[in-house]
């Protein structure tokens, strides 16, 4: 299996709310057979109805946890961008779950959760080089 991966699929609850809020947030998608597609860099970000992605996948839909165990990341390259980023969530629905500051590992970065409650952090680590379309390049870390 190469090191790499191709696509994010969100279930959602309502994919109509779900398009709204990532469109108000400047996210682009097409709309193909009740699925919105999103290019995002080098992979695409999915929405999809909660309950055809878990029967997709072979499993139950069970009733979401207050955490499932993953949060994405959207990295920008300015503090002022966290904020920014984090106000246009709030203004589109979402919720803030940890308002941005210097975290532990020393960079700015706060948590807003969707509509569906999927988190993500919005993080300036100028450890982090974000290339001119957004992909993020690793830094060495000596290994």
């Amino acid at each position: 299996m190469e090191q790499r991966i191709s696509m994010v699929t969100l279930g959602v609850a309502d994919l109509a709310r779900a398009q709204r809020f990532y469109a108000a947030l400047g996210w682009r998608g097409t709309e193909v057979q009740e699925t919105v597609f999103h290019q995002a860099a080098g992979l695409a970000l999915v929405l999809w109805d909660r309950r055809k992605l878990a029967a997709d996948c072979g499993l139950p839909d069970t009733p979401p946890t207050a955490f499932g165990g993953i949060a994405l990341a959207h990295n920008v390259r300015t503090d002022a961008e966290v904020d920014a980023v984090l106000g246009a969530a709030v203004g589109a629905g979402g919720t803030i779950t940890r308002p941005a500051a210097v975290n532990a590992i020393g960079f700015y970065s706060g948590v807003f959760t969707d509509p569906d409650g999927h988190p993500w952090e919005v993080a300036h680590n100028p450890g982090f080089t974000l290339a001119e379309d957004g992909a993020l390049i690793l830094p060495d870390f000596g290994g």
